[in-house]
């Protein structure tokens, strides 16, 4: 966020610290000598000094990667604004998730190496992790209301997961595509993404959804956007 004349306020995700918050000085001044790196998206090594405020002060900054071909494609710059808004809004305390660090640096490797492939696939893959990450990773393996482990039929955010037939009230449909996506991802690599049909991913999103919803109280951007789709 920009703030004063030429100052701007970071929001940075650090694998150590969690979600923290800084000032760049000068930053936005053409012979800032942070030059372009302070941007969206950038991973960094960077330095902060800890005063008694609720800020620290940016007093250096390396660019480790800076995912140029993430930059040229309106897409992957979509996509990747989307994975940091779930993270951020997923772990916004100072408590470190090594783990969540490394995945979100994954998903911005990714989108720079393949741009758009797999996107609604891959994305609904990041946010099952991140889900799992956080403890609330639903019920798959069995019903989430009676323990049932055949004839899952549908899925219940209040619940917390697959429902069988005989608790299925109040759910929606989850198609056997849909439910083999959910267990396959959470299993693979993020690079590893199972293919399905824009169905089964839309109940993949609606299930993701309902559970931070009625676990989280939260509501996250669509995975991908319109342009995207």
């Amino acid at each position: 966020m920009r703030y004063a004349e030429a100052d701007r306020i970071l929001h940075l995700y650090t694998p150590h610290r969690g979600r923290v918050s800084a000032i760049a000085k000068g930053v936005r001044r053409a012979r800032s000598r942070f030059g372009g790196r302070l941007e969206p998206f950038f991973r960094l090594h960077i330095e902060l000094h800890e005063g008694r405020g609720e800020l620290m002060t940016v007093t250096g900054a390396q660019t480790i990667d800076g995912y140029a071909r993430l930059r040229g494609d309106a897409r992957s710059l979509d996509a990747a604004a989307r994975a940091c808004d779930a993270v951020g809004r997923l772990f916004e305390t100072s408590e470190p998730h090594p783990g969540v660090f490394n995945l979100l640096c994954r998903q911005l490797a990714l989108l720079d190496e393949r741009g758009g492939a797999d996107g609604h696939g891959r994305a609904l893959a990041f946010r099952l992790k991140l889900l799992l990450a956080a403890g609330l990773a639903p019920q798959l393996g069995a019903c989430a209301s009676c323990g049932e482990p055949e004839h899952l039929v549908g899925f219940s955010g209040a619940a917390g997961g697959v429902v069988c037939s005989a608790c299925e009230a109040g759910s929606f449909t989850l198609g056997h595509d849909a439910y083999a996506f959910m267990t396959d991802a959470l299993g693979r690599a993020l690079s590893d993404v199972p293919l399905a049909s824009a169905s089964a991913l839309g109940q993949v999103e609606r299930a993701i959804a309902a559970t931070l919803e009625h676990h989280a109280h939260l509501r996250l951007m669509p995975a991908i956007g319109s342009r995207a789709a």
